[in-house]
């Protein structure tokens, strides 16, 4: 069944890009050009755009409109919040040299004695910090099965257990509703001590 439904998803992601083909004038399309279909042929065109655009963007020309675009935005009311906020976000979560979201936490949540997987956000949480008077670290719980919605605590680190697992494997455990549990080894010295020593 796992083989059955992978080829059935590669084989309709490989038919949607080929429909990237049908961009192309028809004059130069390639099932008018060889006369038959070759498929994957999208897949090939889909990747070559790709590739285009990244390398349009990267360069100087890139920067200036990508500049120009944010310029335009930051004019309009509404959308200039918005985005902003949205930009803000992606780049704390995708920063490379960043702590967000780089730990799976436990955390005694919502009471005391029931435990929720939870991802560290934050270890500078500023006016927080200071008037809690606490070393606190900011923990998102995410909400199963959908991990974009959810909750963010203000959690005392000394209260929040770090896991071993990656952030990946969190993830996975979360969306399959506690069914996939990574595969976790005990340290060595800890299991072959017996609960009498």
């Amino acid at each position: 069944m796992p083989l059955g439904i992978t080829f059935l998803v590669v084989k309709t992601i490989v038919g949607f890009l080929d429909q990237t083909v049908l961009l192309l004038p028809e004059a130069y399309q390639p099932d008018t050009l060889l006369g038959f279909h070759i498929p994957g042929l999208g897949v090939l065109l889909a990747m070559v755009l790709v590739l285009a655009t990244g390398m349009i963007v990267a360069n100087l020309l890139g920067k200036r409109i990508v500049a120009g675009w944010e310029s335009l935005l930051a004019r309009i009311p509404l959308v200039r919040n918005l985005y902003a906020g949205i930009k803000q976000i992606m780049e704390a979560v995708l920063a490379t040299d960043g702590k967000s979201f780089r730990k799976v936490l436990l955390i005694e949540y919502p009471r005391k004695g029931v435990w929720s997987l939870g991802f560290m956000t934050s270890d500078k949480l500023g006016e927080v910090q200071d008037k809690t008077g606490a070393r606190v670290i900011s923990v998102f719980i995410p909400t199963t099965p959908n991990p974009t919605s959810g909750f963010v605590l203000m959690v005392p680190e000394q209260e929040a257990i770090e896991l071993d697992m990656t952030v990946e494997e969190g993830l996975k455990m979360i969306i399959s509703m506690g069914v996939v549990v990574p595969e976790w080894k005990k340290d060595v010295f800890n299991s072959s001590v017996s609960p009498e020593q």
